[in-house]
């Protein structure tokens, strides 16, 4: 199996720097601190200290509004696509800066434009080292405008595309409301509605997040479920989805999240999990490519003793992972 596309269903999500202070090109990295800032996802869902967003007088804002709320005036009025991106990326660069803004764009224009916008506003809310404090004022700006209800209510719009759409949006922008919404929307009979609203949780993270994407694992393949994973789980929600017994396909989903994550923390259980000649053989071939993913000097030992697996599995798997401490190695022979 080609290593590069191991992972490259869900590479999307990982290599725009711009929507999530990430990059990827691919799976399997030389260097650890790939995924290091998904370490920790914090937002209201896992964080008890967030501050609440509570409704306040309205600063300034841009452009006005006639009639159904769409702009008749201002610099988002009947402007084209990347222009309204453009706008709203600004305000709410603004808003994160502490400037009293609202955003003033009509929700269904947003929406129509979402494929643009949505990036716009990742590239705000998911920037490095972004606190909870500026988080809070950016979605401020969001709900002073009422758009946090309207997007939450195109979740359930009977249109596909909205509700795709929709899930993008609050993906972006990361609201702790729209996961039960989005959780719905792992079933829906649509899969690119299904794929964004994964791709919305693993933004979004969480507790909540984390189990519905658990909950929804066979619906996805493991390899485009574990960049989802990555994003939205914590140290501690990473440490019990390993210790907890689970089926063949979530065991790989969780194996492979810990190596995209370079998680050095749950070594030891993953060269555990490799070594087990009682695990399912699947599960420990992930292990395995989750070892090399990691980087740690120390797996060096452990995949070369299990390159002689009994398992043709899991020994082509170890084999593979070793060429990245030792890329002057011969491949197997089929």
């Amino acid at each position: 199996e080609n290593p590069r596309a191991l992972l490259q269903d869900g590479g999307g999500l990982l290599v725009c720097r711009g929507c999530s202070g990430l990059h990827l090109g691919y799976s399997f990295l030389h260097r650890p601190q790939a995924l290091a800032s998904l370490v920790g996802v914090q937002n209201a869902d896992n964080v008890t200290t967030s501050p609440h967003n509570s409704t306040s007088n309205r600063g300034s804002s841009v452009g006005r509004r006639r009639n159904a709320g769409r702009l008749t005036e201002g610099p988002g009025a009947a402007t084209p696509r990347p222009i309204v991106a453009a706008q709203v990326n600004q305000v709410l660069l603004s808003a994160l800066t502490g400037q009293a803004v609202v955003v003033t764009a009509a929700a269904a224009d947003l929406l129509a434009n979402a494929d643009t916008v949505a990036p716009a506003i990742a590239s705000v809310m998911h920037r490095p080292g972004i606190t909870l404090a500026q988080q809070w004022r950016v979605t401020q700006a969001i709900h002073k405008a009422g758009l946090d209800a309207e997007l939450l209510d195109s979740l359930a719009s009977p249109d596909p595309q909205t509700r795709a759409a929709g899930a993008k949006l609050c993906g972006a922008l990361r609201l702790p409301e729209s996961v039960p919404w989005l959780s719905d929307l792992l079933a829906d009979p649509e899969e690119p509605v299904r794929d964004a609203a994964a791709r919305a949780l693993g933004r979004t993270g969480g507790r909540r997040a984390v189990d519905a994407l658990m909950a929804a694992a066979d619906r996805f393949p493991a390899q485009r479920l574990a960049v989802d994973i990555a994003h939205a789980a914590s140290d501690i929600d990473l440490d019990g989805l390993l210790r907890t017994e689970r089926g063949r396909h979530a065991g790989v989903v969780i194996a492979l999240a810990c190596g995209l994550r370079a998680d050095a923390l749950r070594f030891p259980r993953l060269v555990a999990i490799a070594r087990d000649p009682a695990a399912v053989p699947e599960v420990r071939a992930a292990a395995c490519r989750a070892l090399g993913m990691i980087g740690d000097r120390a797996a060096a030992g452990v995949l070369r003793n299990l390159s002689s697996d009994v398992n043709q599995l899991v020994s082509e798997a170890a084999s593979h992972a070793l060429r990245r401490y030792h890329p002057g190695l011969p491949r197997r022979s089929q």
